[in-house]
């Protein structure tokens, strides 16, 4: 591989251009929005990653009462609203790239209280980083093509948001529909750890996103 040359000032450059990129992101009202076409994915807002455990982080902790609100005023509006939540099998092959975490019929893999109490929502277990690929969601989707616009929030950003927002995008592609997939960059966010700086890493994530035709929104009106 051939030395970076200037990374750090890059990276500098980099990091400030999408700062303010992002700072001027839009709002959006949810009035301008077809409830009956939209739908809420809040992803892996469990306690496995909110609360405790091995990979809990303060930055999701932080993510409750915004995705709170949300969901609260969504659930009003009769907007559906779909819950991911991790929930590994013993024998999981992501262990190998993470800490043993959110086993299924643990308390780390239950979505956290205060999502709960609201409730109005459609849990879906996932047992890989993309929930697209999850057998209860494409339950719901296979009776859902009529939706045309996603919501996400939660974690991480980087991970299971990413790979949720992409491969759904792609999908519909691939078959010519223009469908909206939108992420409220105030209620996204990843994890600290090592070289894995959470600031960095979620402005990249976003900036990825946003290249392949994803919507970066700020929040909702």
């Amino acid at each position: 591989m051939k030395p970076f040359k200037n990374l750090e000032k890059k990276c500098k450059d980099f990091t400030s251009r999408l700062e303010e990129d992002f700072s001027n992101s839009t709002s959006i009202d949810l009035n301008e929005l077809d409830s009956k076409k939209t739908v809420l994915v809040i992803m892996d807002m469990i306690n496995g990653f909110a609360k405790k455990g091995s990979l809990m982080d303060k930055r999701i902790t932080e993510l409750i009462p915004g995705i709170v609100k949300l969901q609260k005023e969504m659930i009003k509006e009769d907007f559906e609203v779909l819950a991911f939540a991790d929930y590994h099998d013993e024998e999981s092959p992501e262990f190998n790239s993470f800490p043993k975490h959110c086993l299924a019929d643990s308390e780390e893999s239950e979505i956290i209280d205060e999502i709960k109490e609201i409730g109005g929502y459609q849990l879906i277990h996932k047992n890989s980083t993309n929930g697209f690929f999850a057998p209860k969601f494409q339950e719901w989707f296979s009776k859902n093509q009529d939706k045309d616009t996603y919501i996400l929030v939660g974690d991480c950003t980087d991970i299971c948001i990413m790979e949720f927002g992409l491969t759904i995008k792609a999908y519909f592609d691939q078959i010519n529909r223009n469908v909206d997939v939108i992420v409220f960059k105030d209620l996204v966010d990843t994890y600290d750890l090592g070289a894995h700086d959470g600031d960095i890493i979620n402005l990249a994530a976003m900036h990825i996103m946003q290249n392949a035709g994803i919507k970066i929104v700020s929040n909702i009106k």
